[in-house]
C-alpha cells in the first residue's frame, strides 16, 4: 500500500515539473514574440546620442556527459548604453563586432526601432 502511494506521488510530482517547464518555455516564447512584434510596429528613429557605458553578460553552461566527458559552452551578450540630449538613457543589445567598434564617449547618430539596435554613425568632433 505504501509503495503504491509513493509511486502515485512520484507521478504527480513528475507531471507538475513537466508542466512547469513547458509553462516557463511558453511564457518566454510569448514574451519574445510580443517584443519582436512591438519592435516591428515601432518607428525607426535616428537621434543624436553619446555612448556612456558598455557591458557584457557572460553565461557559462557546464554539461556532464556519459563516460565522464564534460562539455562547456559560453555565450556572451553585448550591451551599450546611449544617452540622448535631454539626459534620457537607453541600453541596447548589440553584436560583438559592433561592441568592439564602439567606445565610451563616442558621439553620433543612433538608429533604433523599439528595443532593436539598427546602427550608430559616429560624428567627428562637435557636441550634441
Amino acid at each position: 500500500m505504501v509503495y503504491g502511494f509513493g509511486f502515485v506521488l512520484f507521478r504527480i510530482m513528475f507531471a507538475l515539473a513537466f508542466f512547469l517547464v513547458i509553462g516557463m518555455f511558453l511564457v518566454f516564447a510569448v514574451k519574445g514574440i510580443a517584443q519582436w512584434n512591438q519592435n516591428n510596429h515601432s518607428p525607426r528613429l535616428t537621434v543624436p546620442a553619446v555612448i556612456v557605458a558598455k557591458r557584457t553578460n557572460v553565461i557559462r553552461h557546464h554539461h556532464g556527459g556519459a563516460g565522464g566527458h564534460h562539455h562547456h559552452h559560453t555565450s556572451t551578450s553585448y550591451y551599450v548604453t546611449f544617452q540622448f540630449g535631454g539626459g534620457d538613457r537607453m541600453e541596447l543589445l548589440v553584436s560583438g563586432s559592433e561592441y568592439g567598434m564602439l567606445m565610451e564617449g563616442d558621439q553620433g547618430d543612433l538608429s533604433f526601432q523599439g528595443t532593436r539596435y539598427l546602427g550608430f554613425e559616429r560624428k567627428q568632433g562637435g557636441c550634441l
